[in-house]
């Protein structure tokens, strides 16, 4: 995008890359994104924090030292209500490996298997953070509640979403389409919140 202000996205995750282009553009950001991927030598940053803020900061503020960039990260998970609000923060590694879905999904679905319908209310939770090179940052959360179903259905997501049903809807996360997960998702909240923070970088 020319012209516009280089923002570094703070992750590896390669489905987050587009799927946060698309939340930025359509809440008209005009900023030129690109994956902490593109600067081999930035290091990985531990996640060491106990809430969501905590982590989106860490990784923002890390990548934004390391670049000289502005950086946008993020930390979310699915806080589920009989488990005391888990995975949360532990939700990529819930299993025990970071990043492996099939086993954090198949370890909550276990979990919950003798809970009731009734009683299998859940959230997704995302926390968007925005540092500058100054020092200087922003957050913003975004929230959709909703529950889990038994068993995943759908192919359209990632993480969690095969087993996750926002309340208003009948379809997990996973069946919505593309632009119908952006305009409910927590990460579509909380980013769109975010984007007022990134219109200010093109005054500047």
């Amino acid at each position: 995008m020319t012209g516009a202000p280089r923002v570094v996205l703070a992750t590896r995750n390669a489905h987050k890359v587009p799927e946060i282009r698309r939340i930025l553009e359509s809440a008209g950001s005009a900023v030129d994104l690109v994956a902490v991927t593109e600067f081999p030598g930035v290091e990985d940053v531990a996640e060491t924090g106990l809430t969501f803020a905590e982590n989106a900061l860490l990784k923002a503020h890390a990548v934004a030292a390391a670049t000289g960039l502005p950086a946008l990260a993020d930390d979310s998970g699915l806080s589920v209500a009989a488990l005391g609000g888990m995975p949360g923060v532990f939700s990529a590694r819930w299993a025990g490996r970071h990043g492996d879905d099939d086993a954090n999904l198949r370890l909550v679905l276990a979990q919950l298997e003798s809970v009731p319908d009734s009683h299998r209310h859940a959230a997704f939770v995302c926390v968007a953070a925005l540092a500058l090179p100054d020092g200087s940052s922003f957050t913003e959360e975004g929230r959709v509640d909703g529950v889990v179903v038994r068993a995943p259905r759908g192919q359209n997501g990632f993480g969690y979403d095969p087993i996750f049903v926002p309340d208003g809807d009948t379809r997990t996360t996973a069946e919505l389409s593309p632009a119908e997960k952006d305009a409910i998702s927590h990460r579509g909240r909380a980013f769109r919140a975010i984007a007022p923070h990134l219109a200010a970088l093109t005054l500047t």
